[in-house]
């Protein structure tokens, strides 16, 4: 029977393309990959990723962890400066028996207090510094301040990392790039000074990803980038759209959705804020994009209704159209299954670690 909508679909071929292409680039340029399974929760996506030689995965949560370790990964990094209370110090424990784990820290109480809760336990630690995102992380220069107080309370120190989200913006790539690369220089030469080894240098995003791998090596080894660790490149959204880092082509995800009314002249889809998500970047001019017409734009979004401005002939009620969310990461999170679709025919893949935040 036909998969009622909305729901979310998936082009194999794209997808397997996608991660192919990115997986060659990064072993040409001699980069580990280690993608964020954040924005897939899939874990068929994890292990396409990992057949075509990611070193492992990056994940937000413990739970995400848990989630991927079940699945078979046997290399996780938890790319968050965990708070690590009871709870979490078992379960972390629990997963160190099973696989190879890293967690985040990004200030000298983290790091002790995570010492006292996982110390002897093999978990290693990556100390996030700031490259101009302002979220989390400590400054570059503190990076070696940080990964000593975690050395000394029996956590060994993986490296460094830091997350570009500010290349989320139109020609920000090559000057954010730089500005990490310099930012990992710094982190590490501090991680170094404090008579430690800083084995890994890891950041990267999907919005930056062609421009940290065409500048690979070019800052000098102090500067070069060991790991990135894109997520959204699996998919494409219609951010990266926007952004020109995708072509349309290149989009495996989108949200199948109903023509349900034409009221105000416009096309009104069964697919809403409850299917899509709500994000809407400041660059963003719309809620989404519909695949097969480029011009047209989700204007507005409630629950379970995308209002669309389509220009020229408007497609006929009950008839279905492929929606590109702007945020492919909060649609997964939003979706039981993904639709995946092969030569016509669907099978559904379960979103192994939806809602798993904690």
């Amino acid at each position: 029977m036909p998969v009622e909508t909305p729901h979310l679909r998936v082009d194999l071929g794209r997808l397997r393309r996608n991660v192919r292409h990115v997986a060659e680039q990064a072993a040409s340029a001699r980069i580990a990959l280690r993608p964020h399974a954040k924005t897939h929760k899939s874990l068929e996506i994890a292990r396409l990723q990992l057949a075509s030689g990611a070193v492992g995965l990056t994940v937000a949560t413990v739970g995400e962890a848990e989630a991927f370790v079940r699945g078979g990964c046997t290399d996780v990094f938890i790319a968050y400066p965990i708070w690590v209370d009871e709870g979490r110090a078992q379960r972390l424990r629990d997963l160190a028996e099973q696989a190879r784990v890293a967690i985040g820290v990004d200030s000298v109480e983290s790091a002790a207090n995570g010492g006292r809760r996982l110390g002897g336990s093999g978990i290693e630690v990556l100390v996030e510094v700031d490259s101009g995102h302002h979220r989390t992380g400590v400054p570059p220069k503190d990076a070696g301040h940080v990964a000593k107080a975690a050395a000394r309370v029996g956590l060994p120190v993986r490296g460094v990392f830091t997350f570009p989200g500010h290349g989320y913006a139109r020609g920000a790539a090559d000057e954010v790039v730089a500005a990490e690369a310099t930012a990992l220089r710094v982190a590490r030469e501090s991680v170094e000074a404090a008579g430690l080894d800083c084995r890994v240098v890891s950041g990267g995003s999907t919005p930056t990803l062609a421009a940290s791998l065409g500048s690979a090596g070019a800052s000098g080894d102090l500067g070069r980038v060991t790991e990135l660790r894109p997520g959204v490149y699996v998919f494409g959204d219609a951010q990266q759209w926007e952004l020109g880092t995708v072509d349309p082509d290149d989009i495996a995800l989108t949200a199948r959705a109903t023509v349900v009314s034409h009221a105000g002249g416009r096309v009104v889809l069964d697919a809403g804020s409850k299917v899509l998500g709500a994000d809407r970047a400041a660059y963003a001019t719309g809620y989404g994009r519909i695949l097969e017409r480029p011009r047209a734009r989700v204007v507005s979004l409630a629950e379970h209704h995308a209002v669309v401005e389509w220009p020229g002939r408007r497609p006929r009620l009950g008839s279905q159209v492929d929606v590109v969310p702007n945020h492919v990461c909060a649609a997964v999170n939003l979706a039981d299954v993904l639709w995946v679709e092969e030569a016509g025919r669907l099978r559904a893949w379960d979103v192994a670690a939806r809602g798993l935040n904690s």
